[in-house]
């Protein structure tokens, strides 16, 4: 992540075995579903019912390039249990939203523009690499920026890409520099 992980907990102590817990989802997620910008967990636990013990609600704020995945679940009773239930519902989230993005390039409509940042760049040189926001990283020259903006782009900027191959693979044919 380019962010660190943030925990917020509210009515409910952050013991270490529950941060350990939620740091070790994050850290799977990552690795499966890359790039994660950053990632917030809120852990929650309202007043209580009169029918029911202590309800625990845990929310997921999930950053990547051109998108803020939001996961809400049903409270658990089972803290633990409502830890898993949302990073399964996220891990379920980022996976759809990458066999999305793969369906646009398998079944051969034409390249489409992806949200993405600039991960290395050699001024000097006149090229650089972007990271895409399903993890491939891409080699680019100065001439596919659009604009003539070569100059104006720095590490993280985000630009939006379209994709294709170069003399040494995956390469950015097109890149948009983006605001922000």
């Amino acid at each position: 992540m380019k962010q660190p992980l943030q925990i917020t907990t509210r009515s409910v102590e952050l013991t270490p075995a529950i941060e350990d817990a939620i740091r070790e989802r994050a850290e799977r997620l990552e690795r499966f579903f890359q790039p994660i910008i950053a990632c917030r967990v809120v852990v929650e636990t309202p007043h209580r019912h009169q029918h029911k013990g202590h309800q625990h609600n845990v929310r997921l704020d999930i950053s990547v390039p051109g998108e803020e995945i939001v996961i809400r679940r049903e409270p658990r009773e089972d803290l633990y249990v409502a830890i898993r239930d949302a990073f399964d519902a996220a891990r379920r989230r980022l996976k759809a939203r990458g066999r999305k993005q793969r369906n646009h390039h398998v079944h051969g409509e034409a390249p489409m523009a992806v949200p993405a940042w600039v991960s290395d760049l050699e001024p000097e040189a006149g090229f650089g690499f972007i990271t895409t926001s399903e993890g491939r990283e891409l080699y680019f020259e100065s001439g596919a920026v659009r604009g003539d903006r070569f100059a104006h782009l720095a590490l993280g900027s985000p630009v939006r890409v379209t994709e294709g191959e170069g003399a040494g693979g995956p390469a950015a044919r097109r890149v948009e520099p983006l605001a922000g």
